[in-house]
């Protein structure tokens, strides 16, 4: 029995562990605490590590925020007439 107590030990402690951050996760959830705080370690990762995503992140959400569709840079854009076919 005295050989067999550390890995009950060891299996308790882990047991505890994985019980305490599944009740986290579900009161983070319940209470939708994660979301700044999960956007900001998520979007400093991509920064460091894919840049080319994050990059294009920010982009993406440049174009969404627009509120008139920018022109072509060469001005080559054309306009849609309304009643003719």
């Amino acid at each position: 029995m005295h050989a067999l107590f550390p890995y009950l030990a060891l299996l308790g402690f882990l047991g505890a562990v994985l019980g305490f951050f599944t009740w986290l996760a579900r009161r983070i959830r319940r209470r939708g605490t994660a979301g700044g705080a999960m956007g900001g370690a998520l979007a400093a990762y991509e920064e460091a590590f894919r840049a080319t995503s994050h990059a294009s992140h920010y982009e993406i959400r440049a174009q969404g925020e627009r509120k008139a569709p920018t022109d072509s840079p060469d001005g080559l854009r054309r306009r849609r007439r309304r009643g003719k076919g």
